[in-house]
């Protein structure tokens, strides 16, 4: 992977997993910087002020550019360069409620360029880990780690698990205006620290991305493929069932300050009862708009459309905002009866770098919704949903939430403050209220009266702080002190669990806890 220093982005996009708010361009009066389509090729590292050099004059040898400024292999030529890193996460702590934590994580990272237009990088992690109540009953309900970590097996030690993924990309730059991509990764649309359009909260997968960008527009056509975990195999020889994306976005900046996107995707079934339907080719159509495709298709699919809107109040602040649109209709709508399938989520937010004038001082305060039965469907097979976790919001829907987030680094220190309350309306009593898009939504309980949050009524307060102290910006080898606490009430159980650890860590992707 190719890290781009400071916290300006050399190419059209912010790039992937991005650590610190302040690695994100809102763009203002930059340019025509891409901002909601992250680029998962790129990933932007801190920027080491040159005052840091000086204080390890004495070490500048070899020792001293690979614990603190390097990759552990580093090989340059004129025509390609290659990296190799590895990425150690070893982490232990308490939680108060299952005592303790800990997590052993060996990776590594290959990364390279070829020429001027091709690039390609790969990871992969292996895991072994004993973490808080919360994740673990997570865990021992979906099979999955939360984030989009892997599928869990249990580790010989009581109450551990095993997992491990790999990512790869390939990238490859066509002349001017074109790019194609070929993955086995994650993607994120949108200008927040949610997404509720297509966020990187699910598993890894395989995809091709066509991008073509000139100036004020930039237009992504993209073809995945997800698992389904949740239903029952054909056969153990073909394991999982699979299902098929067909994803479009046009981000066009109408000016320097105001910006909007266009999405829509479609998820269709690899096979069903009468057999085997494969990669539909109705779908490679990579112009808007794919609805009518699915519509000439009998509309057997899951279709979605979606906005994304950001205007940048400043260089280095904005106001972004998306609209998610499932199923509706307008006359009931109107009626306000609410009638179930009237399926639709939103967010708003605000950002800001070097907030209040202090450099290095990033904030973002943030509200997400979904309504009940959004980006559910009859069946699995064609849910808005991949390895057991939702491809949008990590709640699914019939939630709503806010959160806040503010990190601040000065030299090697960095901090990082989360704050998150949701409310959510759990199934209860084997009825489905909407919350979990993985239960059918022909099991709805009612036509009518559905409205946001009903079931049962359930408040998250997560909050969590980070004091980390930067030791190589190449592979973000820091060490790491993190202390949480989450609770979970409703009229039916209190759960609160406070958790701390502390490690050495390295790369840039994040574990999540605030789910």
């Amino acid at each position: 992977m190719f890290l781009l220093c400071g916290y300006q982005q050399a190419n059209a996009q912010n790039g992937g997993r991005p650590f610190s708010l302040g690695f994100y361009t809102p763009a203002g009066d930059s340019g025509n910087v891409h901002s909601s389509m992250r680029d998962f090729s790129t990933q932007t590292q801190f920027d080491l002020p040159a005052t840091d050099s000086a204080r390890f004059s004495g070490f500048k040898g070899w020792v001293y550019r690979k614990l603190l400024r390097e990759d552990l292999v580093v090989i340059k030529d004129k025509d390609y360069s290659f990296n190799i890193s590895f990425l150690p996460d070893w982490q232990a702590g308490h939680s108060s409620v299952n005592g303790g934590n800990w997590l052993n994580t060996r990776g590594v990272s290959l990364s390279g360029k070829v020429g001027n237009n091709l690039t390609f990088r790969s990871e992969f992690y292996e895991n072994q880990g004993k973490f808080p109540q919360y994740t673990r009953d997570f865990a021992e309900a979906t099979g999955v780690m939360p984030g989009g970590l892997g599928e869990v097996k249990p580790h010989e030690l009581n109450h551990a698990y095993d997992f491990a993924y790999s990512t790869a990309l390939i990238n490859y730059k066509a002349g001017k205006y074109f790019d194609f991509q070929l993955g086995y990764d994650k993607n994120f649309i949108g200008d927040g620290y949610r997404s509720m359009l297509l966020s990187d909260n699910a598993f890894n997968y395989p995809f091709f991305k066509l991008k073509f960008t000139a100036g004020q527009v930039q237009y992504t056509a993209m073809w995945a493929q997800f698992i389904d975990m949740a239903y029952p195999m054909s056969s153990y020889d073909n394991g999982y069932r699979k299902k098929w994306g067909a994803f479009n976005y046009l981000d066009w900046n109408v000016t320097k300050k105001f910006s909007i996107g266009l999405f829509e995707s479609v998820i269709w079934q690899d096979s069903d009862s009468t057999g085997k339907r494969g990669f539909d080719v109705s779908y490679l159509n990579p112009i808007l708009f794919l609805r009518p495709v699915e519509f000439a298709n009998g509309s057997p699919d899951n279709a979605l459309i979606g906005f994304n809107l950001k205007y940048a109040t400043g260089r280095k602040s904005a106001l972004y905002g998306q609209l998610l649109l499932d199923e509706f209709k307008i006359k009931e709508l109107k009626a306000g009866k609410g009638w179930w399938a009237n399926k639709f989520g939103g967010q708003l937010g605000f950002r800001a770098n070097d907030a209040f004038g202090i450099a290095n001082l990033n904030v973002l305060t943030e509200t997400n919704f979904a309504r009940p039965f959004t980006f559910s469907e009859r069946s699995t097979l064609n849910n808005y949903g991949h390895d057991n976790l939702p491809l949008a919001h990590p709640m699914g829907a019939n939630f709503v939430e806010w959160v806040n987030i503010a990190d601040y680094r000065i030299k090697r220190w960095f901090f990082r403050g989360e704050v998150m309350y949701a409310r959510e309306g759990l199934d209860s009593a084997g009825y489905n209220f909407g919350h979990d898009i993985f239960k059918s939504y022909d099991t709805r309980a009612y036509e009518y009266g559905n409205y946001l949050l009903q079931g049962l009524g359930t408040n998250v307060v997560f909050v969590q702080g980070k004091a980390a102290f930067l030791l190589n910006p190449a592979n973000n080898l820091r060490l790491e002190l993190t202390v949480g606490r989450r609770s979970e009430t409703n009229s039916q159980w209190k759960k609160q669990e406070t958790f701390f650890s502390f490690g050495l860590r390295s790369s840039f992707r994040q574990l999540v806890h605030d789910f």
